[in-house]
This record gives structure tokens, sequence and C-alpha cells, in this order.
């Protein structure tokens, strides 16, 4: 809508036009276009769903990282409010326009018939989403749950295992809050012992969190969820051989992988998972309320859905799936996310998050004047494009309200019992400008003093 319009109409001078169909920003689609033609040269196919995933050597990934020939069409993929620096991906992130067009238009066409359009025509089209998704995590088919997030993924994991009075659960203290509840509610209700332990961050000694979390350990250890990569520091966990720790003790392990998936690249048999759960409204580029939820095969049926399955459902991946009415156009857009992120290349964008990550946080700590600490592990596989950082004698809640009221920065300042700083999340999308002028403003504070 022309926003002249929109505002003579708020004054009463005119009425609103009738909107019969999406509207983008004047000349989005074009750019967009235009985006993928640049891209194409570079060697990426942008809105090509049956383009070959980029596979380089890491050798090669880190050679586009700094490649702004290569990143300045895909940023120009974004529909986007450029008077704010948006530094909180990690929360929820824009999707790219044509994205965003797939799923206006699959609304619109349900919302003209929805028993014949959205349940008839478009929802069978998650299976093709399942099969994407589901060798992009290199699983089976039959492995793979299309849910909203990756809470409703995890908590259908935390609701779903038979555990009794007495039995215990291990967890970390810096897993994710909405998951500690869920686990806190079974405790209250059933009787069930929740344990939490500690690591140190940053970390770059992967076995300290193993032989935390045997520590913990009991004969009466159930389950251990954990994180793939934390949402507060970014520290990347040893999924892997804390799995193999656990199940040579008969212990279940769920994995939280909300801020890992897409971000970096692994598969299934890397980690050696049975249980994972992610959102892919973050790191794929998705739609707000897409995730999904992966099961092994033959422990499917030892899950309890959070919403009653249909007679003959216990061993289907798709029990996990009934939610009652929802909209299809929003789980089927995924598969337009899936074929951007294979055109970027996974290696790419991970290289490309990390040397976004190094250009604040090696000038903070450089200029800073000995005050900045970074709890990420740098130089670092322990570490990926979530960065965060304190400023000594600064308190990050007023850091961080002066960088978004005065200066339009989105960031999230984090207090945890035994850290706090600012948590900073840029996207494929963010400019080096803006990566600068954020760094520049954090670096005025200290010099400067906030008033």
């Amino acid at each position: 809508m022309d926003r002249r319009l929109f505002v003579s109409a708020l004054a009463g001078a005119t009425a609103l036009p009738v909107v019969t169909s999406p509207r983008f920003a004047p000349g989005a689609i074009r750019r967009l276009i235009d985006a993928a033609d640049v891209a194409r040269s570079r060697g990426a196919r942008l809105l090509d769903p049956d383009a070959i995933a980029w596979r380089g050597t890491a050798a090669e990934d880190a050679a586009f990282a700094a490649d702004e020939d290569f990143w300045e069409p895909i940023q120009r993929a974004f529909d986007l409010d450029r008077t704010w620096i948006n530094l909180n991906n990690g929360g929820c992130s824009p999707a790219p326009s044509h994205v965003m067009a797939q799923l206006e238009r699959d609304l619109r066409f349900s919302n003209e018939l929805p028993v014949i359009h959205m349940w008839q025509t478009l929802e069978p089209r998650i299976e093709i989403v399942r099969r994407e998704l589901a060798r992009e995590f290199g699983c089976d088919t039959e492995e793979m749950a299309i849910t909203r997030n990756a809470s409703e993924a995890l908590l259908t994991l935390i609701h779903g295992i038979d555990l009794k009075a007495g039995d215990e659960v291990l967890l970390s203290n810096q897993n994710y809050g909405r998951m500690m509840n869920g686990w806190k509610q079974r405790a209250r209700r059933q009787g069930i012992v929740v344990k939490e332990i500690s690591f140190p961050v940053p970390c770059t000694t992967p076995q300290q969190i193993v032989d935390a979390f045997a520590a913990g350990i009991t004969d009466r250890t159930r389950v251990i969820e954990i994180t793939h990569i934390t949402n507060l520091t970014g520290q990347i966990l040893p999924v892997k051989e804390i799995i193999q720790m656990a199940r040579a003790r008969n212990i279940d392990v769920f994995v939280d992988g909300a801020h890992a998936f897409a971000q970096f690249p692994f598969t299934r048999d890397e980690l050696g998972v049975d249980f994972y759960g992610t959102s892919l409204h973050k790191w794929l580029l998705a739609p707000i309320g897409t995730g999904f939820l992966y099961v092994r095969r033959n422990r499917i049926a030892d899950i309890w859905p959070l919403y009653a399955e249909n007679d003959g459902q216990t061993k289907d991946i798709r029990k996990f799936e009934e939610i009652g009415t929802h909209p299809a156009a929003n789980h089927n857009a995924v598969s337009v996310s899936l074929a951007f992120h294979r055109a970027i290349g996974v290696g790419r964008k991970s290289a490309r998050l990390m040397y976004l990550r190094d250009r604040w946080a090696k000038r903070l700590l450089a200029e800073g004047q000995g005050r900045v600490k970074v709890l990420t592990p740098l130089d670092s596989k322990w570490g990926g494009g979530l960065g965060f950082f304190n400023v000594d004698g600064i308190e990050p809640t007023k850091l961080g309200g002066w960088l978004m009221s005065n200066h339009r920065v989105v960031q999230t300042p984090i207090v945890h019992p035994e850290f706090k700083g600012i948590r900073v999340t840029p996207n494929v999308y963010t400019t080096l400008d803006e990566i600068d002028r954020f760094a520049e403003l954090v670096l005025t504070a200290i010099h400067k003093g906030i008033p």
C-alpha cells in the first residue's frame, strides 16, 4: 500500500484502497531476479529448486566468506527495513522475498476454498518437504516429522517418553528455558527428578563437557537433554561424544538443534543421534512457524505424541504432526527455503557467518581497551556464527537498551547466573557496513561511556 495514501486515510482524507493481492516494496521481485542472475555467475542458482547443492571444500568455503560480489545479490533477495540493524536473527530471521511470495500465494489460494485447496491440494505436498528435509539431514523420509518449531519438537519428546517417579533427567543449566520448563512440569506432576550440570564458557576442550555430564549420571538417569549449540553464547557441544557416552549406559539423549541446523554443516550419522528437533525460521530462512522432529525409526513407537494419534499410527512418524487444522502454506514454503539454502551452500553460509562474527568480535577485542571479553570460542570448531560478548564496567542490559533505543541496533542482552553479555546473530543478508556500525557504536560506548 502506498504510504501517502495510508497516512491520508488515517487523517480522514480518503478511504483505504482494497488490497486484492500481495504487495512488495517497489522493485522487490525485479531485484530478486537480478540477484539470481548475479549469483548464478558466481556459481549459485538461487531460484532453481532442482539446483545441485554446493559441495565445496573447507578452503573453498572460506574463500567465499569475504567475497562481497557473491554475498551482495544474496542480500538483495530480502525485503527488509534497513533503517534498523537486525542482529537478532537467532531469535527469528526474515525469509527471502521469493519464500514469502510462495507463502502468501498459498495462503490466498487456501482461503478461496480451504477444504479443497488447503486440505486436498496443498497439504499432501508436505511429503515433498519431508523428503527434502530428510535428504538434507541425512535420514530416512519415514523418520522426519514436520513441526512448527524446536519447542514443539523437543516438548513432544519431553512429554512423550515414558518415565516414572524417581527416574532422573540430566540437563545443562544452559539448556533452552522452555525445554527446562517442560521437564520441571513433569517433575511436579509425576515425581521425576531433574538435575542440572554446568560447564565453562567459552570451552575449547570438549571433553570437559562430556565429563561434566558423565559426572552427573546415576543409576537412575534415563534421559540427557542437550543443545547442539547453545542459544546463549554459541558454544557448540560435542554431541557425538555425549551420545556415545550415554548410549553405553543405556541412556537416551534428546538434542535441541534450534540454532544448529542450516547454520553449519552436519548430518544425522555424523552426530549419531536418535532424537533431534530444530526450528527452520532461524538459519534455514523458512517462514515463521516451521521446524522438524527427527526420531530414529525403531524408536518412534516409544514416544507418545502431544496430540492423540490415529489408529495404526503408533510407528508412523506422522503421528507427531496431528495438531489439528493448520495452514499448509507455511511448511510447503520450506521447500523454497531449502533450494535457496542449497544454492548458497551450508559450508559457504557457515564460513560467512563466522567471518561476520570475527569482524566485530576481533575488532572489539583489539580496540576495546582490554575491557571486552568474548565468551564464544573463536578460531575453533566449537564456535559458530552466533557470538556473545561483555564489556567490563557496562551492564549488558544498559548497553543493549542504548543500542536499541538510540541507534536502532537489535541485539540480545542475556543475564545468566554464571555469565552475562550481549548475543549477536547476523545472517546472510547482513552487510559489512551494518557490522562495522555496530562495532563502532560499542567502541563509542567503551571509550566515551553511555549518556
